[in-house]
């Protein structure tokens, strides 16, 4: 599905509908869980994968500094999301969810975002990375599925991501648009000067999007135990309190 980028989870739950808190819905056990990194010991594994991803598509010069974690991951408003095996602890998979508050994202260094977007609760997703693995499609579908979750908990209107080809096509295959389609790829200071698409996700309008998309299920009608990002795994380490969002106010606590 998907043009090969989705890959079916290792286990269904075959509980009956009727003890479902939801007809329709369905529960699937996942090979790996996904948690929000919790200290520094968590943070250089994250590194170190990191550094690992992008050495392979990058001079490794170039991407040197990511093999130490970034100051920005112990941030109040930041949480780095970790997805790791079941069986033996590896680390699968890793990206970083910045909000804009209370500071603006790192792509705004470089791109000037709508004053409604830059005015609203945002999420920028950065430093994805998946380890050279069978499961590394699915690691990375599950990852932006946990993004979604936990910024749909904190009440995130829109999520940003950066993209060169061909990450950018997967982006839009989720839906992802363009923030200004005419400005096409824009160097980006935080990402190495390199040209990124700056795309967006409405969160106030993805149901409705993507009714009739191949992963409309997966997303928004099966119930993932394995990512614990919810308010009490994943809440970020800022005390800062907005509420302006239609999509549930901004929750930071």
């Amino acid at each position: 599905m998907v043009g090969g980028w989705y890959a079916i989870p290792a286990h269904r739950d075959e509980e009956p509908d009727a003890q479902r808190h939801e007809r329709g819905r369905r529960r699937e056990w996942l090979p790996f869980r996904v948690r929000v990194a919790a200290g520094e010991a968590d943070l250089q594994r994250v590194a170190a994968l990191r550094w690992a991803a992008y050495a392979r598509h990058l001079p490794a010069p170039l991407v040197q500094p990511l093999a130490q974690a970034e100051a920005l991951d112990r941030e109040p408003g930041v949480a780095v999301l970790m997805a790791e095996s079941k069986v033996d602890g590896e680390l699968l998979g890793t990206l970083r969810l910045q909000t804009n508050r209370p500071r603006p994202l790192l792509l705004e260094q470089s791109y000037t975002l709508p004053p409604e977007m830059a005015q609203s609760p945002c999420a920028e997703v950065t430093r994805l990375a998946v380890a050279s693995h069978p499961e590394s499609r699915l690691v990375k579908t599950v990852l932006l599925k946990a993004a979604y979750r936990w910024c749909e908990a904190y009440g995130i209107r829109y999520v940003l991501v950066t993209a060169r080809p061909p990450l950018d096509r997967q982006y839009a295959r989720l839906l992802f648009r363009d923030v200004d389609p005419a400005r096409g790829y824009v160097p980006l200071a935080h990402v190495f000067g390199l040209p990124h698409r700056v795309m967006v996700c409405d969160l106030a309008r993805a149901r409705q999007d993507g009714a009739g998309h191949p992963l409309y299920d997966f997303w928004f009608r099966t119930d993932h135990p394995d990512l614990e990002v919810g308010p009490e795994e994943g809440r970020p380490s800022t005390q800062s309190t907005r509420s302006n969002s239609s999509s549930g106010g901004w929750v930071l606590r």
